[in-house]
């Protein structure tokens, strides 16, 4: 059997060729898209929920009593809730501020073990 025996047949014309190889090429095209995305999501998006959840249920678990770091930087007790979005913080003795109660940044638990340099 010589090569001139053998006939392929491409029943595609010219141009079904050239519309099947476009349509790989636009899908090629999105994929690096697609992967951009995804690690923007995964490195990014998702993070920043998780921590937005986190702050959330902080500040809903925050009650009168707690010790609470404020995001002025202030440092006092809640002495009660008015609204249920504003509470009442003692700083010292008789004074007292109003915060939002989504301004607190953290809950200070007084059973924290001391870090090296605090027990010196």
């Amino acid at each position: 059997m010589t090569n001139e025996n053998i006939i392929l047949i491409n029943n595609e014309t010219p141009e079904q060729e050239i519309q099947a190889s476009s349509a790989k090429d636009t899908f090629m095209s999105f994929v690096p898209l697609v992967l951009i995305f995804a690690v923007f999501y995964f490195f990014v998006i998702r993070p920043q929920v998780k921590k937005q959840k986190a702050q959330q249920e902080l500040v809903q678990s925050a009650k009168k009593g707690d010790k609470v770091i404020v995001a002025g930087g202030l440092i006092g007790k809640i002495a009660k809730e008015k609204d249920g979005n504003i509470v009442v913080i003692e700083v010292a003795k008789n004074v007292t501020i109003e915060a939002l109660k989504s301004s607190i940044v953290s809950i200070i638990n007084d059973n924290v073990i001391p870090t090296e340099s605090a027990k010196k």
